[in-house]
């Protein structure tokens, strides 16, 4: 084998782990959309015809995720760390699966109408994972560019901004429900929601300690 061969062997598939956070990003958001557009709807064959929608994407990303897992398992040489590869595979994997549970939580709750609340929190993971698919296509020029960082700035002020909205719903659903069942759904579905802003964000992290590693 020629020494250029050698080199050919080691050299680090950035395409084909780049390709893979780009699809996952992806999925993210085209979820993200089914979950906004799920908030509208009653009970019947729209709602669960989305909700289909959802699973098949959900499990098409754990594919992927797998698929990340075991390229990282064939490489020797990765384009960045190989903990921040499963690291960033595992966080956009997780807002995958909480966009999945907070939209089945309408259909396991018995949920005919969503409020405001949840409306505004669903808006918000929806901006969140388009602001995560930018961030994550700026992996490429990660060494030319310091967009990644208002990127990153983006995403934190969208989970502050879910964080109060979390608050003064949960404060407006306590002061004005009186059913304590539907208080109890409102209260988990807000959970639900709030917690895949949480999870934008640890995507914003994990990318951020990657371009700081590579500035």
């Amino acid at each position: 084998m020629g020494l250029s061969s050698v080199f050919q062997v080691f050299r680090p598939k950035d395409r084909v782990f780049f390709f893979h956070f780009e699809a996952s990003a992806a999925n993210v958001v085209k979820m993200s959309e089914d979950l906004l557009e799920i908030m509208g709807t009653s009970p019947g064959a729209h709602r669960t015809a989305i909700l289909e929608r959802l699973e098949i994407i959900e499990r098409a990303n754990d594919d992927l995720t797998h698929t990340i897992f075991t390229e990282l398992a064939r490489n020797f040489i990765t384009p960045i760390d190989r903990e921040d590869v499963h690291y960033l595979a595992s966080a956009l994997d997780d807002v995958a699966d909480v966009i999945l549970a907070s939209a089945k939580n309408l259909e396991l709750f018995h949920i005919a109408e969503v409020d405001a609340t949840a409306r505004e929190l669903a808006r918000l993971v929806h901006e969140g994972c388009k602001i995560v698919q930018l961030a994550v296509q700026s992996l490429r020029q990660m060494h030319r560019s310091n967009g990644h960082s208002e990127l990153v700035v983006k995403i934190n002020a969208m989970e502050n901004e879910a964080d109060e909205v979390f608050d003064k719903g949960l404060e407006m659903l306590f002061t004005q429900e009186k059913d304590p069942i539907m208080l109890i759904k409102l209260r988990d579905l807000y959970s639900a929601l709030e917690m895949a802003t949480d999870k934008c964000e640890d995507v914003a992290n994990v990318l951020e300690s990657i371009m700081l590693k590579y500035a």
